[in-house]
């Protein structure tokens, strides 16, 4: 069973409206390089990740944002982007798309 998710409009809009996290990310996050987004990864213990912004075009990528917009809306706990998975998931889905690169 396949997931259906919106496209990269959809991932832009989820960025867009959160605005507020825009201006925390450039106050806090100033060792981010430029292109690059945090993320903060885990199921309870946060794990901190920086990748390219490129990843965001991805499909399998984009599921992570939208179980991300469904557990926590635009309120992240952690003050920057929170993905609910495991950190060996994401591992594992980073390495794959830093191939495709």
């Amino acid at each position: 069973m396949a997931i259906r998710l919106p496209g990269i409009t959809n991932a832009k809009n989820i960025l867009r409206r959160s605005n507020s996290f825009a201006k925390k990310a450039a106050s806090s996050f100033v060792d981010v390089p430029k292109g690059h987004l945090a993320i903060y990864v885990g199921e309870s213990q946060k794990k901190r990740f920086v990748v390219p912004v490129s990843f965001l075009n991805h499909s399998s990528f984009q599921e992570l944002l939208g179980k991300a917009e469904e557990e926590f809306g635009f309120d992240h706990p952690m003050g920057g982007l929170t993905i609910p998975c495991s950190e060996d998931i994401f591992i594992h889905l980073t390495s794959r798309l830093h191939e495709l690169l």
